[in-house]
Parts: structure tokens; sequence; C-alpha cells
């Protein structure tokens, strides 16, 4: 075989494109996390929704809240932890940013972020054609 001819037969060879394949690892990865999210605030949901039956009356559980039950000793290393180590935004970052999501439902703060990376990284079907 002449040079020329090995050439023609690889620069024909159908390749993968790394990048492609790249993206399409990112994809599934961020989606999965995306329905474990989703999981979660499903299961924080009917957490409220046991609260509000023995209550009486209808109690969501704060995220913040919902941090100091799973893990208290992160939550109290956090606001020091941020303040100190992001150099320029740290102090604001925590008391008007951080605090405020802190005190929204755990199930809005666990599940829209789910919903979403659900939704951006879905699988999408093959378009044919050029322009379609």
């Amino acid at each position: 075989m002449s040079i020329t001819v090995i050439a023609v037969k690889w620069l024909n060879t159908p390749k993968l494109d790394k990048r492609k394949c790249e993206a399409g690892w990112a994809m599934i990865i961020l989606r999965i996390i995306g329905w474990i999210l989703v999981i979660a605030a499903v299961a924080i949901f009917a957490r409220d929704i046991l609260a509000s039956i023995d209550s009486g009356s209808i109690s969501m559980i704060a995220s913040g809240e919902l941090w100091f039950h799973l893990h208290q000793s992160s939550l109290q290393v956090a606001e020091p932890a941020i303040a100190r180590h992001i150099p320029v935004i740290g102090p604001w970052l925590w008391h008007p940013v951080i605090s405020t999501i802190l005190t929204w439902p755990a199930t809005m703060v666990v599940g829209v972020p789910g919903i979403l990376l659900v939704r951006l990284f879905r699988r999408r079907p093959r378009k044919d054609g050029m322009f379609r």
C-alpha cells in the first residue's frame, strides 16, 4: 500500500469527537445529581407532610434547620470559613445571601436546583437533517 492510500483511509475513518464524549459524561453526571436532588426534595416534602399531620398545622422545615439536624458542626463552621476564605465578598455572601436562603423551605432549596439540572441536562432527541 502506498502512503497516500493509507492517509486517505485514515482521513475517512469516523472518529469519536473527544469534546462530545466528555460533554456527554458531564451531562449524565449532572442529570444524576439533579435526580438525586429531586428525590431528596420529595423525601423532605414527605417529612413536611408527616410533621404537618402530627402538629395539626402546616409546617415546612427551613433549609437551615434541616442542615442543623443533619450536620450541626458543619453549619457552625460554614459562616467563619466563608468569611475568612472568600477574600472580598465573604462576609457579604453569608449574611444577606446564604442566611436568607437558609430561612427558605428546604423542599424548594433542594427541589428547584434539582428540577433545573434534570431539565437543562435532559436527553434530547437526535436531529436529522441539516436545518432541523
